[in-house]
């Protein structure tokens, strides 16, 4: 029978617990601190840990739940634990799951979704690739790579807090689908989810279009508009290429994200809004903060939780699986052209990877797609963090024209004429 250590400080949490493992034929051990757990689990290892993340009076900061955590992680590597946590505290929580806690769960937990986790937990390693999201709308995701199994899973728990999340990665592989897997995860699922490609608006536009204007807010304002945080409420709002946004607009963000409310351009009117907000971008923002190009407040809002998403290139087991999804029926690949889908590297994601296939299918007449057909060719340029000098190259390589240069990186137009103004690039 695996045995499972319940470290809380609260004894009616360590009963609920017991009582819960119990019944489904696990049994218990109890400890009050993390001086207690800690001898427990040198003296008689148990199968699992659940632990809380505060133990003294008026302590809500969770240091003592990450201190019992390294303790715990020093005395026995392999031993999983499952922690207990308040939204408050959630950021850490997902933190120390990086660093190697099996899950989270967080109060007042699901006895269903406890019993579940601890069975991964007492279970073979294997399980837990799989059985976390199983229950989970994962909006048609194709992959099969631990590396993204890992995205989804964090996608999936976090889905079901309020708290701002922000999907970070390359162009091209899926932040945009990720945004809909917390949304349609969440408890306003039923509410609307609206997309903003920040990148693609003038800057002058922005702030009417996220806030609304009322009529003569601006030169062809004609009639008072509804903006995207007023179609969002009680539902989600999703800003991609956040990284681009201009430095006024940024405040204005920020304002709402502290307050939830906001006025329409040419209002003095403030309206209040419930708004979950997934943000996404493929520039290290953190880089911008440094250089000055984005507010290190506002950063620390958006980014309560970080979903990090791989480039396909980092995680080759999920090329062909996703090649087979894009493929028309009828058609299919032979093995050379499956050689060569793996061996390239994919700069533009899994976006470049279903335009490769679309071209190809038309390609390929007898439904056969060989490796003429999807006439790949190496590409040196990638859209990773860009500064002066790697702009300056793209734009040379497609001889000065933006709309080539943008579809290379990944970008709308106005994001790159955005990124030419930062850098003091001139227009050719």
């Amino acid at each position: 029978m695996a045995c499972v250590l319940i470290v809380d400080d609260n004894a009616s949490v360590r009963e609920a617990l017991r009582i819960a493992l119990t019944v489904e034929g696990f049994d218990t051990k109890e400890a009050a601190d993390p001086a207690r757990a800690l001898e427990i689990v040198a003296s008689d290892p148990p199968d699992a840990v659940i632990q809380d993340m505060n133990f003294s009076a008026d302590t809500t900061s969770g240091e003592e739940g990450v201190a019992l955590f390294h303790a715990l992680r020093d005395q026995a590597p392999q031993l999983p634990i499952v922690l207990l946590t308040a939204w408050t505290q959630l950021q850490t929580a997902v933190a120390l799951v990086r660093e190697g806690a099996l899950d989270y769960l967080a109060k007042p937990w699901d006895d269903e979704q406890l019993i579940d986790t601890i069975r991964v937990a007492c279970g073979s390693p294997d399980d837990s690739l799989s059985s976390p999201v199983v229950d989970y709308d994962t909006r048609g995701m194709v992959y099969e790579s631990r590396a993204m199994q890992d995205v989804v899973h964090m996608a999936c728990r976090v889905a079901p807090s309020d708290v701002p999340v922000l999907i970070t990665g390359p162009s091209g592989v899926g932040k945009e689908r990720l945004a809909e897997i917390v949304h349609f995860n969440s408890p306003v699922a039923d509410g609307p989810l609206v997309r903003v490609n920040v990148g693609a608006l003038p800057s002058e536009l922005v702030s009417a279009e996220l806030f609304g204007a009322e009529a003569g807010a601006f030169t062809g304002a004609g009639k008072a508009r509804a903006g995207r945080f007023e179609a969002a409420d009680g539902g989600s709002l999703f800003l991609d290429e956040i990284g681009t946004m201009a430095a006024e607009d940024q405040v204005k963000l920020l304002r709402v994200l502290q307050s939830g409310e906001f006025q329409r351009l040419g209002s003095t009117r403030s309206q209040h809004v419930n708004v979950r907000i997934i943000s996404a971008t493929n520039a290290c923002l953190s880089d911008a903060v440094s250089k000055g190009h984005f507010r290190e407040d506002l950063l620390y809002r958006l980014n309560v939780v970080e979903l990090s998403v791989p480039a396909l290139a980092d995680r080759k087991e999920d090329i062909l699986p996703i090649a087979e999804h894009f493929l028309p029926a009828g058609k299919r690949l032979t093995p050379a052209a499956r050689t060569r889908l793996t061996a390239h590297d994919w700069p533009g994601n899994v976006r470049e990877l279903e335009n490769c296939l679309r071209r190809a299918s038309l390609m390929a007449d007898d439904g056969q797609i060989d490796v003429a057909s999807l006439q790949l060719t190496s590409r040196r340029t990638t859209n990773a963090d860009l500064d002066r000098e790697s702009l300056e190259r793209v734009l040379a390589e497609n001889d000065g024209v933006v709309a080539a240069s943008a579809r290379a990186l990944g970008l709308s137009r106005q994001a790159l004429y955005r990124l030419m103004e930062r850098f003091g690039v001139a227009r050719r």
